[in-house]
C-alpha cells in the first residue's frame, strides 16, 4: 500500500503522525511512504532520518494527497485539505466529527473512508488511540491552569500548591477517565486540593482506593457541580461519550456563582466542550473571558508539547496503520472488531451512530 504523511497545518500543530521507526516498519514490509517536506520537524524528526528509514519525500501536500491511498494525520482535514481528499482514499486520523458539521459533510461529499482514532475501541471497551494524548492533555491541562492563575495572566493569583501556611488551591476536575486521572494525579502532585466529579460510582471506588489523600471523590450531579464550582480556582472539564458531542455541564449562569479569575480548562472541547461558554481556540491565542471567568479552549492541547506527543501517538497508532496497509481497509475491519468500531464515514454514509445523531444526519448500519 502507498501511505501518506503529510504535514499538520493546524495553527501551531507541532505533531506528525508518523516517526521514522513506524516508516521502516511499513518498508521492511514492502509498503511505500510518501512524506511532506518538513513534516517531522516540529517534534525534532528531520527529512534525513525519514529518508534513512525508507520515506520518499515530497514537496508539497497535493503531491501527497494525489499519490497515496491512504493518509495518515493527527488532526482532522482543515478546509483547505477538503479538495484533495479523493473517493475511496483512506483517511485515519482525529476526526472528531460529532462537533463539526462542516467536515462531515465534506468528508461525506469526498466519498472517503474515514477511520477515525477517537472511536477505535478495544474489547476492554478502552480507547486506545485515544488514551495517550488524553494522558498528555490531562496533564497539560494542569500545567496551563496553573499558569493562568497568575495574576498577570488574568487570574485570581493563587499558586497551585501553596505554601506552609497558606492553603493550596481546590481543583475541580469533571469525569475521572483518562483526561481527568491524569489532571487528578498532576494536581495532587503539585499540592493541590482536587475534587473529581463522576457519574460512574465504580470508577470512583477506585479512585478513592489508589489517589493520594489530598484527591476527593463526589457523585456528579447539577446540585453537587454548582455547590463545587462557588469554592473552585481551577476548573477542568474532562467528559466524554464515545463518538458524541460533550454534554454542556457548567452552564453561563453557573459562571456568576464562581470568583472572578477562576480558570476553565476545557479538555472536552474537540468534542464541542462541556462548559456552555466554550469556543475552540488555539495555541496562538489560547484564552477569553466570559463574565470574569478564564476560558482556555485550545482544541489541540497535545500540539503543545510535540516531542513527547508525536511518540506517545505513534507508538498507539501504529500496530493500526499496519494492519490496514497489510489487509486493506475492508478486510482489516472485518479481522479487527476494534478497527471496525473506527469506520464513521463510508462512501459518502455516516456509518457511526453517535456521529449520526448528533448531527442529526442518516445512519447506515453496516452489516458484514
Amino acid at each position: 500500500m502507498i501511505i501518506g504523511i503529510p504535514k499538520e497545518i493546524k495553527v501551531q500543530e507541532g505533531r506528525v503522525a508518523m516517526t521514522p521507526a513506524g516508516v521502516m516498519e511499513l518498508t521492511h514490509r514492502g509498503h511505500t511512504v510518501y512524506l511532506q517536506r518538513g513534516a517531522g520537524v516540529n517534534s525534532s524528526l528531520s527529512d534525513e532520518r525519514y529518508r534513512q528509514a525508507g520515506a520518499v519525500i515530497l514537496d508539497s501536500m497535493e503531491e501527497v494527497y494525489a499519490s497515496s491511498e491512504m493518509i495518515v494525520k493527527v488532526k482532522e482535514p482543515l478546509e483547505s485539505e477538503y479538495n484533495l481528499i479523493r473517493k475511496g482514499q483512506i483517511m485515519f486520523t482525529y476526526f472528531h466529527f460529532a462537533s463539526n458539521k462542516q467536515l462531515t459533510q465534506a468528508m461525506i461529499d469526498s466519498g472517503a473512508i474515514c477511520i477515525a482514532y477517537e472511536t477505535v475501541m478495544d474489547r476492554m471497551g478502552t480507547l486506545p488511540l485515544l488514551t495517550p494524548m488524553s494522558e498528555v492533555a490531562g496533564r497539560l491541562s494542569v500545567q496551563q491552569g496553573a499558569k493562568y492563575l497568575e495574576k498577570p495572566q488574568g487570574g485570581k493569583g493563587v499558586l497551585l500548591g501553596g505554601v506552609p501556611g497558606v492553603n493550596p488551591a481546590e481543583v475541580m476536575i469533571i469525569g475521572a477517565g483518562v483526561v481527568g486521572y491524569n489532571a487528578a494525579l498532576m494536581a495532587a502532585g503539585l499540592g493541590a486540593n482536587v475534587k473529581m466529579l463522576d457519574i460512574n460510582l465504580n470508577r470512583l471506588r477506585y479512585l478513592s482506593e489508589v489517589m493520594p489523600a489530598n484527591v476527593r471523590t463526589l457523585y456528579s450531579t447539577e446540585m453537587s457541580i454548582r455547590e463545587s464550582l462557588r469554592s473552585a480556582d481551577l476548573v477542568i472539564g474532562a467528559t466524554l461519550i464515545v463518538g458524541a458531542k460533550a454534554p454542556h455541564l457548567v452552564s453561563r449562569e453557573m459562571l456568576k456563582e464562581m470568583t472572578p479569575g477562576t480558570v476553565l480548562i476545557d479538555v472536552s472541547v474537540d468534542q464541542g466542550g462541556c462548559f456552555e461558554t466554550t469556543r475552540p481556540t488555539t495555541h496562538a491565542d489560547p484564552i477569553f473571558e466570559v463574565d470574569g471567568i478564564i476560558h482556555y479552549c485550545v482544541a489541540n492541547i497535545p500540539g503543545a508539547v510535540p516531542i513527547t506527543s508525536t511518540r506517545a501517538l505513534t507508538n498507539a497508532t501504529m500496530p493500526y496503520v499496519i494492519k490496514l496497509a497489510e489487509h486493506g481497509w475492508k478486510d482489516a475491519c472485518k479481522r479487527f472488531e476494534d478497527l471496525r468500531q473506527g469506520l464513521n464515514i463510508l462512501d459518502g454514509e455516516v456509518v457511526y451512530k453517535s456521529v449520526a445523531d448528533s448531527l442529526n444526519l442518516p445512519y447506515r448500519e453496516l452489516h458484514w
